[in-house]
């Protein structure tokens, strides 16, 4: 992987790993395109990459990032639970799903459930407008909507997000736990992806990582503060409407 691969891929990470549009499946579709292999050595950088999408989060929301803040991460930690376990259980399977067809397929449907569940959503004063309200019944029903998350194009934001409006939460605070929440699990994966691979770090090109890191980490931190703002004015529509487009789009060009 070069420097512009590195630099592109990174842009892709650090811009769609939080908006509900799946980085996993734009990340596969632009690997293809670019022609970068799905080998050991660009799972390394995904690692790395990852890990700077992380750090976005955490300095941005910095202030729920202390001891102060136990119960509300006891309820990430519960939410995170459901995802973690299926997983672990059906990881081998899950592998056989990451295809551009499987990609594109869940782009349309998923964009189909946001344009579905956005039509009969309505604001009420009744709904969760702190991420610290959330209760565990609803991390829990959070959880279980991030399961789906493992099938790639599904998008774990999107999940996370439709499950959140569906349990009582407003816009704003669906979003906000959908961030919090990919603290815990994308430190998990990346963990775990980085003990399988870290023998390849040896091999890599630590200049186009570097500046890939960088770049997911810049790009992760506007895209999160800009969706923020656009939340405060617009729904998730345009995104419901985006992924159908891309989707088919994909399905006409495999």
């Amino acid at each position: 992987m070069d420097i512009f691969q590195a630099i592109i891929i990174g842009i892709i990470e650090g811009f769609t790993e939080f908006l509900p549009i799946s980085s996993t499946g734009h990340m596969i579709v632009a690997s293809e395109f670019l022609g970068v292999s799905q080998d050991a050595l660009t799972k390394a950088y995904e690692v790395i990459i990852q890990f700077a999408a992380i750090l976005a989060v955490m300095l941005i929301y910095k202030e729920k990032m202390t001891f102060k803040k136990t119960k509300l991460w006891t309820k990430l930690f519960v939410a995170f639970l459901p995802l973690a376990a299926v997983g672990y259980i059906f990881k081998d399977q899950i592998k056989a799903l990451f295809t551009v067809e499987t990609v594109a397929w869940m782009f349309i449907v998923g964009g189909i459930i946001f344009l579905i569940v956005e039509y009969f959503y309505e604001e009420k004063e009744s709904h969760v407008s702190e991420v610290e309200e959330v209760t565990f019944v609803q991390a829990i029903w959070v959880g279980i909507a991030q399961v789906f998350a493992l099938i790639p194009g599904t998008s774990r934001a999107g999940a996370t997000i439709i499950g959140g409006l569906l349990v009582g939460l407003d816009r704003k605070t669906s979003t906000e736990f959908s961030f919090l929440l990919a603290i815990p699990v994308m430190t998990a994966v990346s963990g775990y992806d980085l003990l399988k691979h870290y023998q390849e770090f040896a091999d890599a090109n630590w200049a186009a990582f570097i500046v890939g890191f960088v770049t997911a980490f810049v790009v992760a931190y506007i895209t999160i503060k800009l969706f923020l703002v656009f939340l405060e004015r617009f729904t998730f529509v345009a995104f419901g409407v985006y992924r159908i487009i891309f989707g088919v789009i994909l399905l006409m060009v495999i």
